[in-house]
Protein backbone atom coordinates (compact mmCIF):
# COMPACT_ATOMS: atom_id res chain seq x y z
CA UNK A 1 0.00 0.00 0.00
CA UNK A 2 1.52 3.47 -0.94
CA UNK A 3 1.56 5.89 1.89
CA UNK A 4 -0.15 8.98 1.41
CA UNK A 5 1.25 12.50 2.55
CA UNK A 6 -1.46 14.52 4.06
CA UNK A 7 -0.43 18.15 4.02
CA UNK A 8 -4.16 19.75 5.17
CA UNK A 9 -6.66 18.50 7.69
CA UNK A 10 -10.01 17.95 7.05
CA UNK A 11 -11.30 21.15 8.21
CA UNK A 12 -8.99 22.88 6.20
CA UNK A 13 -9.78 21.77 3.17
CA UNK A 14 -13.52 22.19 4.34
CA UNK A 15 -13.08 26.09 5.18
CA UNK A 16 -10.83 26.54 1.31
CA UNK A 17 -13.66 24.96 -0.71
CA UNK A 18 -16.05 27.47 1.11
CA UNK A 19 -18.09 24.01 2.59
CA UNK A 20 -18.01 25.13 5.99
CA UNK A 21 -16.98 28.77 8.46
CA UNK A 22 -14.34 29.03 10.54
CA UNK A 23 -17.20 29.05 13.56
CA UNK A 24 -18.81 26.28 12.72
CA UNK A 25 -15.44 24.36 12.76
CA UNK A 26 -14.37 26.11 15.63
CA UNK A 27 -17.78 24.42 16.99
CA UNK A 28 -17.62 21.02 15.75
CA UNK A 29 -13.54 21.16 16.55
CA UNK A 30 -14.57 21.72 20.41
CA UNK A 31 -17.37 19.10 20.30
CA UNK A 32 -14.55 16.76 19.24
CA UNK A 33 -12.15 17.44 22.00
CA UNK A 34 -15.29 16.85 24.66
CA UNK A 35 -16.73 13.64 23.17
CA UNK A 36 -14.49 12.25 20.32
CA UNK A 37 -15.22 10.99 17.24
CA UNK A 38 -14.21 11.58 13.63
CA UNK A 39 -14.68 15.56 12.86
CA UNK A 40 -16.18 14.39 9.52
CA UNK A 41 -18.73 12.15 10.87
CA UNK A 42 -19.21 15.12 13.64
CA UNK A 43 -20.17 17.91 10.88
CA UNK A 44 -22.50 15.55 9.00
CA UNK A 45 -24.18 14.44 12.68
CA UNK A 46 -24.62 18.38 13.37
CA UNK A 47 -26.15 18.98 10.04
CA UNK A 48 -23.73 21.73 8.61
CA UNK A 49 -22.27 19.51 5.82
CA UNK A 50 -23.33 16.18 3.95
CA UNK A 51 -21.27 12.59 3.11
CA UNK A 52 -21.21 13.53 -0.23
CA UNK A 53 -19.16 16.93 1.00
CA UNK A 54 -17.17 14.95 3.11
CA UNK A 55 -16.21 12.26 0.42
CA UNK A 56 -15.48 14.92 -1.82
CA UNK A 57 -13.08 16.47 0.56
CA UNK A 58 -11.32 13.28 1.87
CA UNK A 59 -10.67 13.07 -1.86
CA UNK A 60 -8.81 16.56 -2.34
CA UNK A 61 -7.04 15.88 1.34
CA UNK A 62 -5.91 12.09 0.43
CA UNK A 63 -5.75 12.31 -3.67
CA UNK A 64 -7.83 9.04 -3.78
CA UNK A 65 -10.80 9.26 -6.20
CA UNK A 66 -14.24 9.15 -4.75
CA UNK A 67 -16.62 6.61 -6.64
CA UNK A 68 -20.59 6.68 -5.84
CA UNK A 69 -21.30 3.52 -5.60
CA UNK A 70 -25.49 4.11 -6.50
CA UNK A 71 -24.86 2.97 -10.33
CA UNK A 72 -21.87 0.78 -9.79
CA UNK A 73 -21.85 -2.21 -10.63
CA UNK A 74 -20.69 -4.56 -7.93
CA UNK A 75 -19.22 -8.46 -8.38
CA UNK A 76 -20.89 -9.87 -4.83
CA UNK A 77 -18.82 -12.44 -6.02
CA UNK A 78 -15.92 -10.67 -4.03
CA UNK A 79 -17.69 -10.67 -0.84
CA UNK A 80 -15.38 -14.07 -0.20
CA UNK A 81 -12.67 -12.27 0.56
CA UNK A 82 -13.63 -10.04 2.88
CA UNK A 83 -16.18 -11.14 5.90
CA UNK A 84 -19.59 -9.12 6.06
CA UNK A 85 -18.72 -8.40 10.08
CA UNK A 86 -15.11 -6.88 8.90
CA UNK A 87 -16.85 -4.64 5.60
CA UNK A 88 -19.01 -3.10 8.47
CA UNK A 89 -16.61 -2.55 10.77
CA UNK A 90 -14.35 -0.76 8.42
CA UNK A 91 -16.99 0.47 6.56
CA UNK A 92 -15.67 -0.75 3.13
CA UNK A 93 -16.78 -2.55 0.48
CA UNK A 94 -14.51 -4.80 -2.39
CA UNK A 95 -15.42 -3.70 -6.02
CA UNK A 96 -13.14 -4.59 -7.89
CA UNK A 97 -9.94 -7.68 -8.21
CA UNK A 98 -7.37 -8.17 -10.90
CA UNK A 99 -4.91 -10.39 -9.96
CA UNK A 100 -3.66 -9.55 -6.90
CA UNK A 101 -4.90 -5.82 -6.98
CA UNK A 102 -8.25 -5.07 -4.80
CA UNK A 103 -9.97 -2.35 -4.92
CA UNK A 104 -12.02 -1.20 -2.40
CA UNK A 105 -14.57 1.52 -2.06
CA UNK A 106 -14.22 2.62 1.76
CA UNK A 107 -16.12 5.79 3.66
CA UNK A 108 -12.24 6.76 5.45
CA UNK A 109 -9.44 6.00 3.71
CA UNK A 110 -6.92 7.22 6.19
CA UNK A 111 -7.53 4.16 8.07
CA UNK A 112 -4.48 2.61 7.64
CA UNK A 113 -5.42 -0.04 10.51
CA UNK A 114 -8.01 -1.24 8.04
CA UNK A 115 -6.05 -0.90 4.86
CA UNK A 116 -3.23 -3.28 6.42
CA UNK A 117 -6.03 -5.87 7.99
CA UNK A 118 -7.34 -6.45 4.67
CA UNK A 119 -4.23 -7.03 3.22
CA UNK A 120 -3.32 -9.34 5.26
CA UNK A 121 -6.67 -10.78 4.90
CA UNK A 122 -6.81 -10.87 1.14
CA UNK A 123 -2.84 -11.17 0.47
CA UNK A 124 -3.84 -8.11 -1.96
CA UNK A 125 -2.46 -4.71 -2.29
CA UNK A 126 -5.52 -2.88 -1.81
CA UNK A 127 -6.42 0.00 -4.18
CA UNK A 128 -8.75 2.74 -2.45
CA UNK A 129 -11.71 4.90 -3.66
CA UNK A 130 -13.98 6.86 -1.69
CA UNK A 131 -17.35 6.40 -0.86
CA UNK A 132 -19.46 7.82 1.83
CA UNK A 133 -21.07 5.66 4.52
CA UNK A 134 -24.43 5.39 3.12
CA UNK A 135 -23.20 3.98 -0.31
CA UNK A 136 -20.89 1.92 1.28
CA UNK A 137 -23.77 0.49 3.87
CA UNK A 138 -26.45 -0.30 1.09
CA UNK A 139 -23.58 -1.84 -1.25
CA UNK A 140 -22.98 -4.37 1.69
CA UNK A 141 -26.54 -4.86 2.03
CA UNK A 142 -26.90 -5.63 -1.41
CA UNK A 143 -24.25 -7.78 -2.32
CA UNK A 144 -23.78 -9.98 1.03
CA UNK A 145 -27.69 -10.76 1.26
CA UNK A 146 -26.96 -11.95 -2.84
CA UNK A 147 -24.23 -13.69 -1.39
CA UNK A 148 -26.09 -15.34 1.36
CA UNK A 149 -28.61 -16.15 -1.45
CA UNK A 150 -26.06 -17.31 -3.57
CA UNK A 151 -24.55 -20.03 -0.66
CA UNK A 152 -27.71 -21.29 1.03
CA UNK A 153 -28.80 -24.87 -0.01
CA UNK A 154 -31.40 -25.46 -2.75
CA UNK A 155 -34.97 -25.97 -1.21
CA UNK A 156 -36.29 -29.40 -1.63
CA UNK A 157 -39.75 -29.63 -3.65
CA UNK A 158 -42.81 -29.19 -1.67
CA UNK A 159 -43.85 -33.22 -0.69
CA UNK A 160 -47.00 -34.60 -2.53
CA UNK A 161 -47.39 -31.84 -5.11
CA UNK A 162 -45.98 -34.03 -8.41
CA UNK A 163 -47.84 -33.56 -11.49
CA UNK A 164 -47.36 -35.83 -14.19
CA UNK A 165 -45.71 -35.12 -17.35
Amino acid sequence: MAKRIITKRLGEVLLERGVITKKILDQALTYQKEHGGLLGQILIQLGSVTEEEIALALTAQYGFPYLPLDNYEIDGGLTVLIPEQVARQYCLIPIDRIGNALTLAMADPSNVQAIEDIEILTKCVVQTFVSTPSDVNRAIEKCYKHAENNTAPPSAPPAGNVSPS
